[in-house]
């Protein structure tokens, strides 16, 4: 049995929040293993929540991308402030008042999102004035798997930095001792830590599927996500506005029954059909795309799916990147190695087992990290 941060702080009694001035930094995921929304179990032990700090989609998940504003709790009336609106990162005056920011949001392993960036920038806040921080640790759905090279710091954006591999197979806590590390950071931080997590994935154990955000409803939406995201940059539907984001790609001008036969022939294991649907908003809304639909296992590696379907769609005139200044990863040069072929999966190996290296000290639970070839 798997217990989660806020459960064994429970367990202690809450040991280490009681007379705090606390920042709490969360979202709809933060529930112990009783399905109780952790800022109940707060408030109902008496904890002095001062303020409450929300990611992306904000306190009870708004549309991705939608500018989440300050507002006060409904029923505990202590400010909201948005890390998804005007500012990605606490100023002074969100912090005055404050003795320690709490941090509990459920992630999923992969450097493009963006909730990891902001428990970054709010640790390196408390670092800046002299806050405690804590982190209720909660498992990584995709186990100790890395892949991918360590993104550059010239490349730096809110989805994707701090020389993260796209996959790096920690938990939250030991995430942010990463992040202590690599940014050197003078922070008291303390992990309220798993019992029973040893590296697995999620389908390898009891834990219920804690939905991390709006598109990601399924843990096999994760499986795909995990390299699908990756034409949220292009002109091809990613599934996002159907009954399957990120398990559907198409477009109206791509032929769908093509692409099946085309990764059949390349991935021979991949469970994967040819699917015509109709997004109901987002790109192609109300248009019929023609594309395929998978059905994603966790021996399937979608980080390389995703790049042989790059490389099929290049045949196509209509295939585009999008010329956007935050492209997904923050790497618009990948897109141009995509379109020549010539990624070097050697480069990402040896980049990717230079992260492994680093955060050995890191790690707080068993479970090798292991490269996935």
């Amino acid at each position: 049995m798997i217990l989660l941060g806020i459960d064994l702080l429970q367990k202690n009694d809450l040991s280490g929040l009681k007379n705090k001035a606390i920042g709490l930094v969360t979202n709809f995921s933060f529930v112990d293993s009783d399905l109780k929304w952790g800022i109940d179990i707060l408030f109902a032990n008496g904890l002095n929540v001062k303020k409450i700090f929300t990611p992306e989609h904000g306190l009870g998940g708004a549309a991705d991308g939608a500018h989440v504003s300050d507002t006060l709790h409904p029923k505990y009336g202590v400010p909201i402030v948005s890390l998804y609106g005007d500012r990605r990162k606490p100023v002074k005056a969100d912090l005055e008042g404050l003795d320690m920011l709490v941090y509990d949001i459920q992630d999923v392993g992969l450097r493009f999102y963006t909730y990891i960036y902001t428990l970054a920038y709010t640790m390196e806040a408390a670092a800046d004035y002299g806050l405690q921080y804590m982190v209720l640790d909660r498992p990584n759905p995709l186990g100790r798997g890395v892949f991918g090279s360590r993104i550059e710091n010239d490349l730096q954006t809110f989805v994707g930095g701090y020389e993260l591999p796209l996959q790096y197979g920690l938990t939250t806590g030991e995430l942010a001792q990463y992040f202590k590390k690599l940014k050197r950071l003078d922070l008291d931080l303390r992990i309220a830590r798993l019992e029973g997590w040893r590296g697995e994935m999620h389908d390898n154990t009891s834990l219920f599927w804690n939905v991390p955000s709006p598109n990601v409803p399924t843990y096999e939406s994760l499986l795909g996500y995990a390299g699908t995201c990756f034409f949220e940059s292009t002109n091809v539907s990613e599934g996002r506005g159907t009954f399957k984001p990120f398990l559907v790609l198409g477009a109206p001008w791509i032929d769908g029954a093509d692409l099946t036969e085309y990764l059949r022939k390349e991935f021979p294991d991949l469970r994967v059909r040819s699917r015509d649907y109709m997004p109901f908003y987002r790109k192609y809304a109300n248009a019929n795309c023609s594309g395929v639909e998978f059905f994603p296992n966790t021996e399937d590696n979608y980080f390389v799916i995703t790049l042989k379907m790059m490389d099929y769609l290049l045949k196509y005139e209509q295939f585009d990147i999008l010329d956007r200044s935050d492209d997904l990863i923050g790497i618009k040069e990948s897109a141009q190695k995509i379109r020549t072929q010539s990624l070097d999966h050697k480069a990402w190996k040896e980049s990717g087992m230079e992260f492994i290296d680093f955060v050995e000290d890191c790690l707080l639970y068993p479970g090798e990290l292991k490269y996935r070839d």
